[in-house]
C-alpha cells in the first residue's frame, strides 16, 4: 500500500489540517470484507497557507474545505491484486450522519470531516473502509519532492491557466509544484473531473512503475523508509500506523502493472442539478452496484461487462461534436446519420478516385476526432495537415466504403476499468 499511498498522495489536491482522533463509530458502517480496503483523499482548503505560497502554488481563490480528490483502493485478500476506483467530488450521494440530507460526496468532509467522509463512502459503496489517508497542497508538493519528483508525460500540447500548466509533447520531469498543476488541470481538453481523474490515475500508474524498478518497495525495509517519507506530509486515522503501511506496501510491492486496475465509478447523469448544491454527478445505478459487489466478492473489475459494457464499435469521443466535409455524397449521408456535424461535400466528386481506402485529413491535435472517424471509417488512412481548419476532410478512394455506426459512452472514454500496463500516458487518453 505504500507505494501505492504514496503515489495516490502524488495525485491528490489537498490541504494540511489535524488528523482525526480515531476511526468511525462501529455503529452503522459497512461490515468488513474480503481483502483489504483504503479511502485516500485530498482537502481543497487554503486555510494556513500565506499568499506567496498561493501564488507559487498557484491555488489562488476561495476553498471549500472539502474533498477534492477521492480514491478507493482495494487490496485482494491474496495480495495479488489492487483496484483504484476513483469516486468523482461532485457525486451526489447521502451523507452518513442520520440526517437524510443528499449532496456533493466532497461535502461529507466539511460537516464531519474524516469520520463522516469514511462512513458516506461506505454508506454509498456497501464496502468497509480500513484505512484513511489524507494529504494536503503542501503535503503533495513535499512528498512528491521528498521521493525525487515525479515524470509526467503527454502526447500533447497540456496548458491549463487555472492550475498553471503549461506542458509540451513528451517526457517530463517534474518537481512538486509542476506535478500538483498536472493533476489539478481542469480546463484542458475533456474539461472537468472525468478527464483530470484519467490524468491522476495514469499519473499513479507510472509513479507505481518508477517506484517499482527503484526498488522503494522491495522489502519491508526500504518500504519503512518509504513510509516514513510518506508520513512526513501524510495524515492517517487511528487504525493505520507505520507497520501498515509497510505491510501493505511491500505486497504492492510484489504486484505486475497487469494486476492492478483503475477505474472511475460509471456516471448516467453528468449535470443533474440541484437547488441549493449546483451541478452533480449520478452514478449509474446497475454499473455502480455490479463494480462494489465485484470488489466486495474481491473479483477483478476489468473485463466485467456489468460493469462497463464495452460497445461493439467505441469512440473515444463523441461524434456529435466533430465537423466533417466528404467528397462522396453517399457516404457523407450515412456520416450524418451515424452523428456526425457533416458539413455537405469538401469537393466536387472526383471523376476517378484515387487507389485505396478513404484519407482522412485534419488540424494537429485533433487525433481523438480523426480516430473516432475513422472507427467509423474501418481501414481508413490519417494524415495531420498543418494549419487544417476545424472540419475534418474525408476523401473517399476507390476502395468499397463500409460506414459503421460508432457507440460513445463517456464513461468507457474516460473511466472504464483498466490495468496498468494499458494505462500509460502514451497509450490511453
Amino acid at each position: 500500500m505504500l507505494r501505492l499511498a504514496t503515489a495516490l498522495t502524488l495525485l491528490t489536491t489537498l490541504v494540511s489540517g489535524a488528523a482525526w482522533a480515531g476511526p468511525p463509530s462501529p455503529a452503522d458502517r459497512a461490515a468488513p470484507g474480503n481483502g483489504t480496503n483504503v479511502l485516500v483523499v485530498g482537502i481543497d482548503s487554503r486555510s494556513g497557507l500565506s499568499k506567496a505560497e498561493k501564488d507559487r502554488l498557484h491555488v489562488g481563490g476561495a476553498g471549500c474545505n472539502c474533498t477534492d480528490v477521492m480514491m478507493l483502493v482495494h487490496l485482494s485478500q491474496d495480495t495479488r491484486r489492487a483496484s483504484i476506483v476513483s469516486i468523482p467530488r461532485d457525486s451526489y450521494v447521502e451523507y452518513a450522519d442520520g440526517s437524510g440530507v443528499l449532496g456533493k460526496v466532497n461535502g461529507a468532509y466539511a460537516r464531519g470531516r474524516g469520520p463522516l467522509t469514511v462512513k458516506t463512502v461506505e454508506k454509498a459503496t456497501g464496502l468497509r473502509v480500513d484505512h484513511y489517508l489524507e494529504t494536503g497542497f503542501t503535503g503533495f508538493e513535499q512528498a512528491v519532492n521528498g521521493l525525487g519528483g515525479a515524470a509526467l508525460c503527454t502526447d500533447k500540447t497540456l496548458k491549463d491557466e487555472n492550475s498553471g500548466l503549461d506542458l509540451t509533447p513528451g517526457m517530463h520531469h517534474a518537481d512538486g509544484n509542476g506535478a500538483l498543476r498536472y493533476v489539478r488541470a481542469r480546463h484542458i481538453e475533456r474539461p472537468g473531473d472525468l478527464g483530470r481523474v484519467r490524468r491522476q490515475q495514469r499519473a499513479v500508474s507510472d509513479l507505481l512503475s518508477r517506484l517499482t524498478v527503484e526498488g522503494a518497495l522491495a522489502d519491508p525495509l526500504a518500504a519503512a523508509a518509504t513510509a516514513r517519507t510518506l508520513l512526513a506530509s501524510v495524515r492517517t486515522d487511528s487504525a493505520t500506523d507505520l507497520a501498515d503501511l509497510v505491510r501493505l506496501g511491500t505486497a504492492f510491492g510484489r504486484l505486475r502493472p497487469e494486476r492492478t486496475e483503475f477505474a472511475t465509478v460509471p456516471i448516467k447523469t453528468f449535470d443533474h442539478r440541484v437547488p441549493g448544491v449546483g451541478s452533480t454527478l449520478l452514478w449509474h445505478a446497475e454499473r455502480s452496484r455490479a463494480l462494489w459487489e465485484a470488489l466486495a466478492a474481491d473479483r477483478p473489475i476489468t473485463g466485467d461487462r456489468r460493469i462497463q459494457p464495452v460497445p461493439e464499435t467505441p469512440a473515444p469521443t463523441n461524434p456529435a461534436g466533430i465537423k466533417v466535409r466528404v467528397d462522396d455524397a453517399a457516404v457523407a449521408a450515412a456520416l450524418s446519420a451515424g452523428g456526425f456535424v457533416v458539413g455537405g461535400t469538401s469537393a466536387t466528386e472526383p471523376k476517378a478516385r484515387p487507389a485505396g481506402p478513404p484519407m482522412i485529413r485534419y488540424a494537429p491535435g485533433r487525433e481523438s476526432d480523426a480516430a473516432t472517424l475513422a472507427a467509423a471509417l474501418p481501414g481508413a488512412r490519417r494524415q495531420v495537415v498543418p494549419g487544417h481548419d476545424a472540419y475534418l476532410d474525408v476523401a473517399v478512394g476507390a476502395r468499397t466504403v463500409t460506414v459503421r455506426q460508432v457507440a460513445y459512452d463517456r464513461n468507457v472514454a474516460e473511466g472504464a476499468p483498466v490495468t496498468a500496463d494499458r494505462l500509460g500516458c502514451l497509450t490511453a487518453r
